[in-house]
Order: C-alpha cells, then structure tokens, then sequence
C-alpha cells in the first residue's frame, strides 16, 4: 500500500511538475501604466479624426473589393417573328419564337486582376495614411503632457520662491521696525511676491487650456482632472542620424503610404497599356418554337457568338498610357522628397536636442549652483550687515528664473523627442544600450 502511495505522489508530483512547464517560476509583479500611456492608449482608440480616417480606410477595402469583378450578365426576352394580323399566335410562322438570352462582357486576360490590384494599392495607402495619423496624434498628446509637466514644475518653484520672499519681507519688516532698514527694501519685496501670483494665475489658466487639450485630443470632457505622475527629466537618446534614417525608412507610415501610391501608379500604367486590347461579350440565345404548317416539327434553335470593341482609338490610349507613367514618377518624386524631409526633421532634431540637453545640463551642474551659493553669500552678508537688500533679492530671483529655464530646457528637450518620433515613425523612449 506503501509503494501504490508513493507511485500515486510520484505521478502527481510529475503532472504537476509538467503542467508548470518544468520548472518553477516566480510570478513577476507588472508595472503599472503611467498616465501618459493611458492617455496615449485612449486618444488612439478613440479620437473622432481617427475614427473618420479608419471609416475612410473600410471604405477603400471594400472599393478593393469591388474591383476586378466582372460585370452583371444581361438578361434578355424576346418574341421574335411574330405577325402582325395575328400577333399572338406562334403556329403561323416557322420563324415565330419565343427567345430567352444571356450575355456576359469579359475584360481581355489581366485587366481585371491589374484593376484590383490598383484599388488594393489605393487601400493600402489609406491605411498607412491612418497609421500617420496616429504617430502625429500620438506626437500631439506627448507635447502637450510635456508643457503641462513644464506648467506644474514652474508653478512649483513660484511656491518656492513666494515662501522665500516672505521669509525675506518679514525679516526685511523686522529690521525697519528697528530702524536698521528701509521701507523701500520692505516694498520690493512685496512687489516681487506680487508679481509670483499674476505668475501663477497666468500659468493656472494656461495649465487648464493644456489639460482641456489633452483630454480633447482623448476625447474625454475637457474638464477632466490631469495631475501627471511621472518627473520631468531627460530622456537619453543614444542613436546616430544613419540610425534614426534607417529606423525611419522601416517604420514611418509616410513613406509605406506613398510606396503604396507608387504601385498603384504602376498597375495603372500596366492596366492602360492593356486598353490596346479588346474586350469580349459572349452571348447565347435559346429559341423555343411551336410547330406550324410549313414546319410540323417545330424543332427549337439556339445561337451563341461574341463581339468584341476595336480599340482604334491610339491617341486616348497613349494618352492613358502616359498618365500612368507620369504618376509613376510622381510617386517616385514624392518619396524623395519624403525621404528628405524626414532628413531634414531628424538633422534638425538632433541639433535642438543637443542644445536643450547641453543647456539643461548647464543649469543643472553649473549656472543654478553657483547661483544659489551667490544667493546664499549675498544673503549673509546681509544680515551682517554687508550687503543691501536689492543684492539679496536680485540674487534671489536670479536663481529663480535659473531654476525656471531649467526646466524649460527639459521640456523642449523632451517636447523635441517627441517631434522626432514622429519624423521617424517609432517610440525612442527606450534608449538603446
């Protein structure tokens, strides 16, 4: 009974052990969405501008479809010979019928699958158009949540700086209720606290303009609350401008949409070199016959044949042709100058980035330190008695206005990243190692 048991927990043990794939496996804790990808992920699925283009796109589809197929046959019925003394009577004539017929026109070979593949190309290029409409959407939402992170780190440091300036208004009171200051030195700061609030109302009824922005391009109520949870902080871009053309070249939907025009241009073009040849109407006709006195078996009959255009008309057909060889080219010209302006979007890019992060990093490890030791010194000389008042707040609002430009670099420099997604047509979010 011993032995059944531990063979049973063996069996077990194994199911179990195969079931697990093998081998054990610690169940990872998934990082949770920020909000910008909530965002990015709502404005995607559903903005109105994005839902039009994706019902423009159903529509080529179903145009593609349409495309090639052949025409509906004709029906046709007939009484054919009938006298006119006796209209109704089909014994009287051997002639006299009654007619039933089909036609079908037939394209000549390869017309029908060249049409078809022009309107595939057409849909094709719709549906690329609607992928570029996402990388500028996408493009949109990231500048904006960059300006709203600018507006929120700004409104912080105008905190800052009003706690500081009270700080400096009581203590410049304190030293004029002793007679050992100036009222002047009292009164600017209070302008300078003043001017911190039309700051800050100015930058609230900006912020609440971005909000109602974002949340539009989302489609949600533009009153919606926004209060980002992220930092703003430069984001590192390791690729070359080879690499950023390469990735561009692979992945923006730009040039996939007009690759699509380009083959579409050149189905065309094969399809009116084609009109030189005609196209065919096959026919078959039933007649059904009563028997009469001149023929007493009244056999019945049939005939079929086809017809056939003569395609004699050269000048319109080499016009067509040459009108298919001219959107050849201006396909081909457009993804030039495509290709060029991505070039020119990514050199340009890469400039401003370089000089947004050299700036940023300036203020960062040079200008706002030496700022804020300046500051510091100023401040104790002071309250020894050393310095003047204007020299404290002029070394205050200094660094102020530092700290803000600071900021205000980062800001374009991530603005700008996000600019140069969209001229490559990817995410470079991830630096690359």
């Amino acid at each position: 009974m011993r032995g059944l048991n531990r063979f049973l927990l063996l069996v077990v043990s194994g199911v179990l052990l195969w079931m697990s794939g093998g081998t054990a496996k610690a169940v990872e804790p998934v990082a949770p969405s920020s909000q910008l990808d909530h965002l990015l992920a709502a404005a995607l699925a559903d903005n109105p501008e994005l839902k039009s283009d994706q019902a423009r796109w159903d529509a080529f589809l179903h145009k593609a479809r349409q495309a090639g197929s052949l025409d509906d046959p004709m029906l046709m019925l007939r009484f054919q010979n009938l006298l006119i003394r006796d209209p109704l009577a089909f014994d009287r004539d051997s002639t006299s019928a009654k007619v039933i017929g089909v036609t079908q026109m037939v394209p000549f070979y390869g017309k029908r699958g060249l049409a078809k593949e022009a309107a595939a190309q057409d849909a094709e290029a719709a549906r690329w158009g609607l992928e570029e409409r996402k990388v500028e959407l996408a493009a949109m939402v990231k500048e904006s949540w960059y300006q709203l992170l600018f507006i929120d780190r700004y409104l912080e440091i105008i905190e800052k700086n009003i706690a500081i300036l009270d700080d400096l208004s009581r203590y410049s009171e304190s030293l004029y209720g002793l007679g050992k200051g100036q009222q002047q030195d009292v009164l600017k700061a209070q302008l300078e606290r003043t001017k911190m609030e039309e700051m800050r109302i100015s930058l609230g009824q900006k912020r609440r303009s971005l909000a109602a922005t974002i949340n539009t391009l989302a489609f949600r109520p533009a009153d919606t609350p926004i209060t980002p949870d992220s930092p703003l902080e430069l984001t590192p871009l390791a690729l070359t401008a080879v690499e950023l053309e390469q990735l561009a070249e692979a992945n923006r939907p730009l040039l996939k949409s007009v690759a699509a025009q380009a083959g579409k241009a050149k189905a065309m073009r094969s399809l009116a070199a084609r009109e030189i040849y005609p196209d065919f109407t096959f026919s078959f006709e039933y007649m059904q016959r009563n028997s009469s006195e001149m023929d007493p078996d009244g056999y019945d009959m049939y005939s079929t044949g086809v017809t056939f255009n003569l395609p004699l008309q050269h000048d319109r057909r080499r016009a067509m042709v040459a009108e298919g060889e001219a959107d050849t080219r201006m396909a081909e010209a457009d993804r030039e100058m495509a290709l060029n302006r991505i070039r020119l979007g990514i050199g340009d890019a890469l400039a401003r980035l370089e000089g947004s992060r050299n700036l940023a990093r300036l203020y960062d490890q040079g200008i706002i330190p030496q700022a804020n030791s300046s500051y510091e010194a100023t401040l104790t000389s002071y309250r020894a008695g050393k310095a003047e008042f204007m020299s404290v707040l002029d070394s205050r609002m200094a660094v102020f206005n530092y700290e803000r430009e600071y900021h205000d670099a980062v800001a374009e420099h991530q603005m700008q990243l996000a600019r140069l997604e969209a001229v490559v047509g990817t995410s470079l979010s991830t630096p690359v190692q």
